[in-house]
């Protein structure tokens, strides 16, 4: 866990989170949260881990997903030396 971001205000919020029961939900409190920019570059963000975790190519996730090879290399970053988040949901989601 990245010990940067661990204080009491993020754990309340990732409470929050864990309370939302249906996307529905989440639509409702994410539009009160972020900006559309914001949410924007995470799905964006999410949408490229999971093309990279599925084994596409850069050029590929550039033209589906409109990311910047910046933001590829940040988000491949990630998968090969984060804390593993984006593939615990991943094996979460595989059957959906």
């Amino acid at each position: 866990m990245n010990q940067k971001i661990k204080y009491e205000s993020m754990e309340n919020l990732f409470k929050a989170i864990l309370s939302l029961q249906t996307v529905e939900e989440c639509y409702r409190f994410f539009d009160d949260l972020c900006t559309v920019p914001e949410l924007k570059a995470m799905a964006q963000r999410y949408a490229v881990a999971k093309m990279l975790n599925d084994g596409d190519i850069y050029t590929d996730i550039v033209k589906a997903t409109g990311a910047s090879t910046a933001t590829i290399s940040r988000v491949n970053r990630s998968l090969n030396y984060g804390s593993e988040g984006y593939a615990l949901t991943f094996e979460r989601l595989k059957d959906e």
